[in-house]
């Protein structure tokens, strides 16, 4: 595969935001010698021009000769003047400072190029770190000028990791830009510069730093890493003898670098989160009031830290053996007994650390990389009780009763912390250190008797499998994911910290972590857009108190009616093995009477599987006071309540007749048009939200929603498709497999991407009917110039005057010279081999091209097919070659090159050679899909109405006999056509 440098993993996934947040003071008047403050915190390049970094960058590094003349202290001045920042607040770097030199090119023209890792000082280093993480936020190159210097670029990397050891004072802010800087370096693992020294610092050397437990019960769980971990430690043994140094590898850097990074944040997490509130002095945090107060700087660090864990836990080559030291360490359990965990805060953090307990649990061997199924982790969790079981009954006496207990009656948290009561804290001690060995007695928390029963129960309990959270989770949003802005933020997002989102890497644990990362980012960003059409359309109802007490509204909005009557008509049992219903429904009743024709006949065009909204409105008595109304939230101003997702079964009139119905319960004849104002739609409601909060009234005395419902709330059916794509997510995630396992690892990100091309796969088409492929037999001499053509008949007689169409019988050697380049050939290295076949004409092999006449299509001149009329060149012959053959093929290109031709062409030669197979074409924009489209109709018009499914509606313009699909109909924005026969063996895709 090519080597590419520079951002990385941002080309390929979701863009990160911000980084650093825009001052939020800015003085209107700005200091000469700063960039004068623009509209909006923005700046423009008058500003840039005026600054003086920019006329400093002029002097020093604007033109090679200024640039050759360096200045250490220059470094140091600009760094303490305009790079550092004190204080307890969220703001880590000063934005348009490290933007100004990031125009001006800092890094690369001055900071870069005078490097020395012997002499550096701590302010070059940090200067260096500050811009790298500004391009990483603006989303450009952050490793290409490194790639000059790879050696100076390892020793930078080493003083880097070596910052943490001198011994200086460093501020949380620079903390926070070290940590983020190890964030940016640790997803940048598919540049090789980074990968060879970064990678270092989680090899299994860093088991050295395990406590004495926990490295053997490692070992005893991957006894293939036995062999490897002995030889590991002759080396070193050996390598210290041989320098005449006693042999102690957990002081090596690379080994106890993690390791004293996790201790450092914990410390911070322990004592420097939560200030006193009367002096401002540090103390321990765990068990205290949360009346001190916050230091905001430490809290980003948390959350950045929480951000790097999560990171490096969601890459396998990270994950592999870091993954014990989280657990030795226990990190997890320590965040959830801190008060940040608690406090109003630290809700950000909290989400933080529950998505790094997901990961530090995720159903994955590390070491093998294989998914583990559902039945493999609960015979791993009753195995590990029944152990700890048995260990309980002959060690601790006062266990004897858990001992003897159903695996099934004790293993919820609630249970098994009740059990474990019974101990006393040097028992509990001794159990959790000394007989388990799960943490090292030698931890700062081991004698805290609250944090030994988290560690063990954490341990021991049933964890709810993936596909069980999955399922569990409400596909339609409620109000407190809507306005949550660490989930969902707003349009104008400054970027002061990270979002509790999971990321779009270069590589992925399993099919099953793509899956739900997708899953839920694709969540959130619907309901970011179901949000705005709430804010958009509630305020248009004016709603205010009446004297009843009730809501009433004096307004009226285009997408939301009031609701008349909400009732649940019906609560199903729920499947076994569920506890959830298997179905809730509930009649809706609503008046249009003070709507216009058109916006009536929207309502009226509510149809089956239509997504609502069941809202709930209930302002407060008095307006808010300007001020109350500046430091209230959303919900709070609209008087928003509730927000409830449902699915429209069927909508009936003011006398009960069915309207919209496409089930063919009325027969056309039979329709008539609606009667009334009064409109009653049976929806169906989530059954898992139904499940949540119907536990929350049994167990809470919580209110019942579904008897506040007062607004019906529609949205555009283009843009109202979400429901039926999470549903296909999560059908895709019960399933056991979904692609193939030719493509499986080179689809989560490893392995070499060229094992996909087809000259790799078996079971390959041996000969290939081209059809109209070829004009003549020239154009199939011009394909093929590495091959002497030989032209012959059905019998096997040569053919002095060939004609199409052809059959050719591909041979081994055209798999060596395919136009389908291999990842780590360039396509010059290809023609200089074509090239050099061509100058030696006794080299070439024959290549057998069979001439036939096709069957005679009827009399008539519109049976006759349309042919071919374009001359497709070697390249593309190559692509269609490689389109029909299994495995992945790419056809990469600009405008006007024949992509489209060309893929038409592996269509119909793909068709007649594989008839009872299906293909899927997927395009990224409706027009794509036309234009390929309208080329499919004119080529294989036979195949039109017989053959052909429609997922789009946009083409209703072309004149053909054609069968759409209801998900079509309702124009819920598929972009899918598939060419079909009835014969479901197989399903083949084509990239455009």
């Amino acid at each position: 595969m090519p080597k590419v440098y520079g951002t990385g993993v941002f080309e390929f996934r979701h863009p990160r935001a911000a980084e650093y947040p825009l001052p939020a003071d800015v003085p209107p008047a700005a200091a000469p010698d700063k960039a004068p403050a623009s509209t909006g915190g923005s700046m423009t390049l008058l500003d840039i021009q005026r600054d003086r970094l920019t006329c400093v960058a002029a002097e020093h590094w604007g033109s090679p000769a200024a640039a050759a003349a360096f200045d250490a202290n220059l470094v140091k001045e600009i760094y303490n003047k305009e790079l550092r920042v004190e204080g307890r607040g969220r703001k880590t770097v000063p934005l348009q400072r490290v933007m100004i030199l990031e125009v001006s090119q800092y890094l690369e023209n001055y900071l870069w190029p005078h490097f020395d890792p012997d002499d550096a000082s701590f302010e070059h280093i940090m200067s260096m770190i500050l811009m790298v993480n500004e391009k990483f936020r603006e989303n450009v190159a952050a490793w290409t000028c490194f790639h000059s210097r790879k050696d100076a670029f390892k020793g930078f990397l080493w003083r880097v990791l070596k910052l943490k050891d001198e011994d200086r004072t460093i501020s949380m802010a620079e903390k926070t830009n070290y940590l983020l800087f190890m964030i940016n370096a640790f997803q940048s693992l598919e540049d090789e510069l980074v990968r060879e020294t970064i990678l270092q610092v989680v090899s299994l050397k860093l088991w050295h730093t395990l406590s004495f437990g926990r490295l053997q019960m490692e070992l005893c769980l991957n006894p293939e890493l036995i062999k490897k971990w002995t030889k590991i430690k002759r080396k070193e043994a050996k390598g210290a003898k041989k320098a005449g140094q006693p042999c102690n590898p957990s002081e090596m850097l690379e080994n106890k670098f993690l390791r004293n990074l996790i201790e450092e944040f914990l410390e911070i997490l322990d004592s420097k989160v939560i200030l006193s509130s009367q002096d401002g002095g540090e103390e321990s945090v765990f068990n205290e009031s949360l009346s001190g107060q916050v230091d905001d700087s430490s809290v980003l660090y948390c959350e950045r830290f929480m951000e790097f864990l999560i990171d490096m836990l969601s890459q396998l080559p990270t994950r592999r053996f870091l993954r014990p030291l989280v657990a030795d360490t226990a990190v997890v359990a320590k965040c959830h007994l801190s008060t940040l965990y608690t406090h109003e805060k630290g809700r950000l953090f909290a989400q933080l650390v529950d998505l790094l307990q997901f990961y530090e649990g995720f159903e994955i061997n590390d070491h093998s990389g294989t998914q583990i199924s559902d039945d493999d982790v609960l015979q791993a969790h009753y195995s590990r009780f029944q152990a700890f079981q048995l260990l309980a009954f002959k060690q601790v006496p006062k266990l004897r009763d858990l001992a003897l207990c159903n695996i099934g009656s004790i293993h919820k948290r609630a249970d098994l912390t009740k059990k474990l009561l019974v101990l006393s804290d040097v028992e509990l001690q001794d159990l959790v250190c000394n007989k388990l060995k799960i943490i090292s007695e030698e931890d700062p928390c081991s004698g805290r008797r609250d944090f030994l029963i988290e560690v063990l129960v954490a341990f021991f309990e049933k964890r709810q499998s993936q596909k069980e959270a999955v399922n569990a989770l409400p596909l339609y949003p409620n109000e407190q994911i809507m306005w949550d802005e660490s989930l969902v933020p707003s349009i104008n997002y400054s970027g002061e910290g990270c979002l509790a989102l999971p990321k779009l890497n270069l590589q992925f644990l399993t099919l099953h972590d793509y899956l739900l990362r997708n899953f839920n980012l694709f969540r959130l960003e619907s309901t970011y857009e179901i949000r705005e059409d709430i804010q958009e359309a509630v305020p248009h109802l004016h709603a205010y108190i009446n004297n009843e007490g009730d809501t009433g509204f004096r307004g009226w909005s285009r997408m939301a009616v009031p609701i008349k009557e909400f009732r649940i008509t019906q609560v199903k049992q729920p499947n076994i093995g569920e506890v959830k219903p298997s179905a809730v429904t509930a009649d809706v009743t609503f008046s249009i009477s003070s709507y216009r024709p058109q916006i009536k006949s929207e309502w009226d065009g509510l149809k089956e599987h239509d997504v609502l909204f069941l809202l709930s409105i209930r302002p407060s008595f008095e307006p808010l006071s300007p001020e109350e109304d500046a430091k209230s939230t959303v919900p709070e101003r609209l008087g928003l309540q509730y927000v409830r997702g449902c699915e429209v079964i069927e909508i009936r009139d003011e006398e009960g007749g069915l309207m919209n119905d496409y089930t063919g319960r009325i027969k056309r004849d039979e329709w008539k048009p609606p009667k009334g104002e009064i409109r009653t739609v049976k929806i169906a409601l989530d059954t898992a939200q139904y499940h949540i909060d119907a536990t929350e009234v049994a167990e809470k005395h919580g209110e019942n929603v579904y008897g506040t419902f007062n607004i019906l709330m529609r949205r555009k059916p283009k843009e109202n498709n979400f429901k039926a794509i999470l549903e296909s997510i999560r059908d895709l995630m019960n399933e056991t497999c979904i692609v193939p396992e030719w493509l499986h690892n080179i689809f989560l990100g490893y392995g070499n991407p060229s094992a996909a091309q087809w000259t790799n796969m078996p079971d390959l088409l041996e000969t290939i009917d081209f059809k109209d492929t070829f004009l003549d037999a020239e154009h199939v001499v011009q394909s093929f110039p590495a091959f002497q053509v030989t032209f012959t008949n059905t019998d096997g007689t040569e053919n002095m005057h060939p004609s199409p169409p052809f059959r050719i019988k591909l041979s081994k050697k055209m798999r060596e010279i395919s136009h389908a380049l291999p990842g780590n050939v360039n396509s010059s290295d290809i023609t200089s081999k074509n090239n050099m076949v061509d100058d030696e004409g006794s080299k070439k092999e024959k290549l057998r091209v069979e001439t036939y006449i096709p069957a005679d299509p009827g009399p008539y001149p519109q049976d006759k097919p349309k042919q071919n009329s374009v001359r497709f060149t070697p390249t593309q012959i190559g692509a269609i070659i490689s389109g029909i053959q299994p495995g992945l093929t790419m056809v990469v290109g600009p405008p006007g090159t024949g992509k489209t031709d060309t893929a038409v062409q592996i269509l119909n030669v793909l068709y007649h050679n594989c008839p009872s197979q299906r293909t899927l074409i997927i395009t990224h924009s409706n027009q794509a899909l036309n234009d390929l489209f309208e080329k499919i109709m004119q080529g294989l018009q036979y195949m039109i109405g017989n053959y052909l499914n429609i997922l789009l509606p946009s083409l209703s313009n072309y004149e053909a006999p054609i069968r759409r699909d209801r998900y079509g109909d309702t124009d819920t924005g598929i972009r899918d056509t598939a060419i079909s026969r009835n014969n479901n063996t197989a399903i083949r895709r084509i990239y455009i």
